[in-house]
């Protein structure tokens, strides 16, 4: 049975991480002098601050911010570059969040809690989440299950009683490794992410219907080994 419903962000709700990546472009080189190359733009797709600091600091030893500190600073520029871009709320994104808006339900995202509530107010009024794990609330991103395993903590739930919704990798190996059932969407998988892992994979949520649904809860985590096994 599902009970609940535990929602990636960048890449399943919205496609807002090439702005990310031109926002931490646009801060480090008016506050550190520093011009990243396309590559470290593109790094941000699918990845966590963690991953996305600790190739920086490879890359640009002359970097003097913390972690914190870039996230802080690439927020404030993505607030000038949301205002000239927009950001784009993936298909059937906006139909689901209301229909799930009175179900035990949480974001569980790579991604800053400031970035968090930027981007949730540009879904929809539907988009209040009473659970958000951020990066800052977990010592090891994904792929490691913390925050998932968090979320569902807070929630009172068990792990095979919640639905991840990802479009990564790393989201998929948490999500399944934190023992939940994970139905991974192509529309958001800019980084051409191998979504084979997961129970079911989808164009886009909009295929995520009450009858699909009621097909998945007939599936138990519980009775599937190793991550890497095969899925129905």
């Amino acid at each position: 049975m599902i009970r609940g419903f535990l929602f990636d962000l960048d890449g399943t709700l919205v496609d807002s991480e090439r702005q990310s990546g031109e926002a931490m472009a646009r801060a480090l080189l008016a506050g550190q002098g520093i011009a990243i190359e396309q590559s470290d733009r593109d790094y941000v797709v699918g990845r966590s601050w963690m991953a996305i600091y600790d190739r920086l600091v490879e890359r640009y030893p002359q970097l003097t911010w913390n972690r914190e500190e870039v996230i802080a600073r690439t927020a404030m520029m993505r607030e000038d570059v949301f205002a000239e871009h927009g950001v784009t709320v993936l298909p059937g994104v906006r139909e689901l969040i209301a229909r799930t808006r009175h179900e035990p339900r949480a974001v569980v995202t790579g991604s800053s809690r400031v970035e968090v509530t930027q981007v949730l107010p540009l879904i929809s009024e539907h988009a209040v989440f009473g659970v958000i794990v951020a990066s800052e609330d977990v010592l090891r991103s994904k792929p490691a299950p913390d925050g998932y395993l968090a979320a569902i903590g807070q929630l009172g739930l068990a792990p095979h009683e919640c639905l991840v919704l990802e479009d990564s990798v790393a989201g998929i190996a948490a999500g399944l490794a934190a023992g939940c059932l994970v139905v991974a969407v192509r529309a958001g998988n800019f980084g051409g992410w191998d979504q084979s892992a997961a129970h079911r994979v989808i164009e886009t949520l909009e295929q995520l219907t009450p009858s699909l649904l009621a097909e998945l809860a007939a599936i138990d985590p519980r009775d599937y080994g190793s991550p890497t096994g095969s899925r129905p």
